[in-house]
């Protein structure tokens, strides 16, 4: 039930003129991507971009996997960034995300 209702505050939080001044936290398994996931949905659908930040590279990478999963079916891009790419790589996605240079 919390989770609905972090999904239901975030969406009514995004639907505001004003930026979203929201921190989600709560206990492993509650949760928190799912919501998250929504809100980047939300967002891209919007024509604006997301940036996720996670804590560790590990997370970073099982966020992006899961991202990039759900999001499959959509016309989004899904990138990570992290110790885990490339010098080159990272400054590709450095690049797309300055100038909005990702296919929607």
């Amino acid at each position: 039930m919390d989770q609905l209702r972090a999904i239901v505050e975030v969406k009514a939080d995004l639907e505001r003129p004003r930026p979203m001044d929201r921190l989600l936290c709560g206990d492993v398994g509650f949760g928190k991507t799912e919501v998250a996931l929504r809100a980047a949905f939300k967002v891209v659908l919007g024509g604006k971009q997301v940036a996720v930040l996670a804590p560790t590279t590990v997370l970073a990478q099982q966020h992006c996997n899961t991202f990039r999963e759900r999001l499959a079916p959509f016309p989004m891009s899904v990138e990570q960034m992290s110790r885990f790419r490339t010098p080159r790589q990272q400054k590709q996605v450095l690049g797309n995300w300055r100038t909005g240079g990702w296919t929607w």
